[in-house]
């Protein structure tokens, strides 16, 4: 295996050792570089939804639509739960893209009190094609690794976020 060119978490962790050298960076090291390629991938992301018309959090409202699969319809505790927002901020949400024409908003038939949520048949055509964009996008990033690679990336990251979970 080569040896990887040196990174800004690198340079963090170089600086650590020169003034506590006896200080443990281990979870600095792979935390620092969850948290840049996290801000890395958001930004990139953002600017791939942006033509659509859509940020990255209206995006997430039409994709968890969208993989509800027919009739593409949750009410809006269940979006915001899946998406752990409050109402609040779903309804803010919910109002932009009713008001571009990807969803629509009716009263529950079997609740009178509740509404349902579901995508128009143009929400439908744009978050397939936002999320070919957005696959994309994520598979040139992952195209740094081969498969083997990827595939052990994902299992480690699922093994440490399961033993993060609250």
């Amino acid at each position: 295996m080569q040896p990887q060119p040196a990174d800004t978490v690198d340079a963090i962790i170089e600086q650590w050792a020169r003034v506590r050298p006896g200080l443990d960076t281990r979870a600095m090291e792979v935390f620092g570089r969850i948290s840049r390629l996290s801000r890395v991938m958001g930004d990139r992301m953002e600017r791939t939804y942006k033509p659509y018309g859509l940020s990255r959090g209206e995006f997430d409202v039409l994709a968890t639509l969208r993989r509800a699969g027919e009739p593409y319809t949750l009410s809006p505790s269940e979006l915001s739960a899946a998406l752990m927002l409050t109402t609040g901020g779903m309804t803010g949400r919910l109002d932009k893209l009713e008001r571009a024409g990807l969803l629509r908003r009716s009263p529950d038939p079997h609740d009178r009190r509740g509404l349902r949520v579901s995508l128009t048949e143009e929400g439908l055509r744009l978050i397939d094609e936002a999320v070919d964009a957005g696959l994309a996008q994520e598979s040139t990033a992952l195209s740094a690794l081969d498969a083997e690679e990827a595939e052990q990336l994902a299992g480690l990251l699922r093994k440490l976020l399961d033993a993060t979970a609250e």
